[in-house]
Order: structure tokens, then sequence, then C-alpha cells
């Protein structure tokens, strides 16, 4: 192997950064030429790659974002879209491939390791919503800002006695309303993984009041409903003051925390090490604290299985 490449793909997320510079740095080191692919599986197809150098990577560490860019290539499905992608692939020389990101881009990062160019994933996401990896890259940073601003929420909410209700991303994955909730002493958290009583939670946050709270926050994951839905909803078992509020795209943005930085940095040397020992259509992460990979395949045979003792405990601590 004497070149690679590496892209990002699908919803960007802070320490996908690191990962390139790690990937980059660990090859280079191994005299392993690198070449950056801009705006993921459509810039690939594209033909919109460059090499990439280790002052390429400098100060890049703690940037948010991908300054590879990103972008959703649904057609990269179709064995036309792959054919294309390999296309460039032979055409500027390169081996084998680094893909960043969730779930779709390692849909990609197979189809290219069936076609005979080892694909390594790393899973690159604020929703922590992948098997087989305890954290993803990103989703702390993620966690982080939400309850930065869930704090913030709070303020007001008890300057004026209200409730909030706050949506927090994760697609169909609770985690981020989970951590964010706890973090910020949620009243209540509603995620998809757990079924929910919109009656019952009113009635929490009146015993609340009665006992001396001065606000109320609910934390409701997206993949459950929008936060003015569920706001009237509430409204209909509790004559409160409310407001809902959706955090967005936010929580995608940011320097990312050093615990983001460092596994993306584990990760990446990681990767390019599975790639130096010939493996392909794997993906990377990390369990008990160690860096693991497993084969691509049997994450989508696997559901991510998320600490719901957080759930639980938070429905003690919010009385």
């Amino acid at each position: 192997m004497k070149r690679i490449g590496i892209l990002t793909s699908g919803g960007d997320a802070p320490g996908m950064n690191a990962a390139i510079r790690a990937v980059t740095r660990t090859a280079l080191a191994h005299g392993i030429e690198v070449y950056g692919i801009n705006y993921g599986f459509a810039g690939l197809v594209a033909g919109d790659i460059f090499p990439m150098t280790s002052a390429e990577v400098a100060d890049k560490i703690n940037r948010g974002g991908t300054f590879l860019y990103s972008a959703r290539y649904p057609e990269f499905a179709q064995e036309e879209g792959q054919l294309k992608g390999i296309e460039q692939l032979k055409k500027f020389g390169i081996d084998a491939l680094v893909v960043i990101g969730g779930d779709g881009s390692y849909h990609g990062a197979l189809a290219l390791t069936k076609r005979g160019y080892n694909a390594v994933g790393l899973p690159g996401t604020i929703d922590n919503d992948i098997p087989y990896t305890d954290y993803t890259i990103g989703f702390d940073t993620a966690c982080m800002t939400a309850a930065d601003n869930l704090d913030k929420i709070r303020d007001t909410a008890t300057s004026h006695q209200r409730v909030f209700v706050v949506n927090v991303m994760g697609r169909e994955c609770g985690d981020i309303a989970m951590y964010a909730g706890v973090a910020s002493g949620a009243d209540a958290i509603v995620i998809p993984e757990r079924s929910y009583d919109i009656a019952q939670i009113a009635q929490g946050l009146k015993q609340g009041f009665a006992n001396g709270k001065k606000h109320g926050l609910v934390v409701v994951a997206e993949g459950v409903m929008n936060a003015n839905e569920f706001k009237d909803e509430l409204l209909k078992y509790g004559d409160f003051d409310a407001r809902a509020t959706v955090l967005g795209h936010v929580q995608r943005g940011g320097e990312p925390t050093v615990r983001d930085r460092i596994l993306a940095t584990k990760m990446g040397a990681y990767a390019v090490q599975l790639l130096l020992n010939g493996k392909g259509g794997l993906a990377v992460g990390i369990e008990g604290n160690k860096i693991t990979h497993h084969n691509i395949l049997d994450l989508f045979d696997e559901k991510h299985h998320g600490d719901f003792s957080l759930f639980e405990l938070n429905k003690d601590l919010a009385k």
C-alpha cells in the first residue's frame, strides 16, 4: 500500500478534523502518501481529490466541523456511483480509504471493500447511535454544548417560574438527551427508546412547583417529537407558563472537547494500522476504554445500546 484517501461523510461532528489529522500524520510516518477527498462520496465521484501534507493538517485538531467538507450522496448506494468512485481511486492511485461518518458512510466503505478497495470506517456522528462503540466522535462535545445551553435555559426558566421543553438532537437515539439531561438537572427526559406518559410528566412538574421548585425543564430527544408539539400536549394536563426551544445545529459545531480530540486521534491512528495490515470492511470503535474493530456487516445487524441507567437514575433525581 502506497497511498490512502480520507473523506468525511454525512452530518459533521466535532473531532472529525482531529481524526483527519491523526490519519494523515500516522500514514506519513509510515511512508504512506495521503490524499484528501472533499465533500465525501460526492467529491470522490467528482474527483475532488488532492494530496495532503503534514502542514495541511496543522492547527486543525481544535477546529470543529470538517475542513474536508461533507455532503450526502445517496447515489453511492448504487453500482453506478460506486464504479465511478473506483474510477477516481484508480486515477489518483489510491489503494485504500478511511471513511469518517455514520451508518450511511459505513455502507459506502463496505461497498468499496467488496470491490477490492480496503476501507475502514470511523464513527463520526454526534448522535452516538453506532453499534459496537461506547462513544462516537463528536458525541461528548455535542453533550457539552447541549448541557451548556440547558443551563442557560434553566436560568431564565427560574427567573420567570416557567416550564421549558427543549429538543436536543440524536435522530432515533436518546443518548444526547440522557447525558445532557442528567448533567443539567432535567425534571424529565423523553427518549425514543423508552415509553413516556405526558400526563405523568405534567403531574411531576406540578409536584415540583408545589415542593418549591422555581422552574421545570423537560429534555426531549428529536426522535420523539418536536418540542412545540410536546409543549402543547403537556399544557393539556397542567396550567403552566411554558415555552419550547429547539437547540438544533448548534450542537454540531464548536471546538471539540479533550475527550473527542483524544478519541478521534486514537481511532485515526488505529485505522491506518488496520489498513497497513491489509484489512478493510471494518469499523473502529471504543469498548471498555479500549480501541476495537468489528466487521462493518455486523453493525448493520445490531443496534447501539445506550446507558439507560441514566434514564432511570434521573427519575429519582428529579423528585
